[in-house]
């Protein structure tokens, strides 16, 4: 049984089939429920669809390092950094920039 929100968001989706925000939120909600396989749909079809939807790419990449897929998190990191880059969004830059060096093994800690 499919919960209120998620509900409430695919009705929203069908009266507004490429609105970046309910697809962002349909995304999120089916991550938040572990249907990792629809959530990956949402993001997915964001990033190839509203490429300038940078918050995308983090979540995205968290997704992706959840399953153990750590080349494809870096592989969209790179991606969103240089969306973030090109749109001068120095917050997304920076939030994308510390998880891609987690990711990839950059994190530097004073000992």
């Amino acid at each position: 049984m499919q919960n209120t929100r998620l509900a409430k968001l695919l009705e929203f989706l069908e009266s507004e089939p490429n609105d970046t925000f309910i697809l962002y939120a349909l995304a999120t909600e089916y991550n938040s429920l572990n249907d990792t396989e629809n959530a990956f749909v949402y993001y997915l079809r964001l990033v190839n669809d509203h490429p300038d939807y940078v918050g995308t790419y983090y979540h995205l990449g968290k997704l992706y390092e959840k399953q153990g897929e750590t080349d494809m998190a870096i592989d969209i990191y790179q991606k969103g950094m240089a969306r973030a880059r090109a749109k001068r969004d120095m917050h997304a830059l920076s939030e994308l920039q510390g998880a891609y060096n987690s990711a990839a093994g950059l994190d530097y800690e004073d000992d």
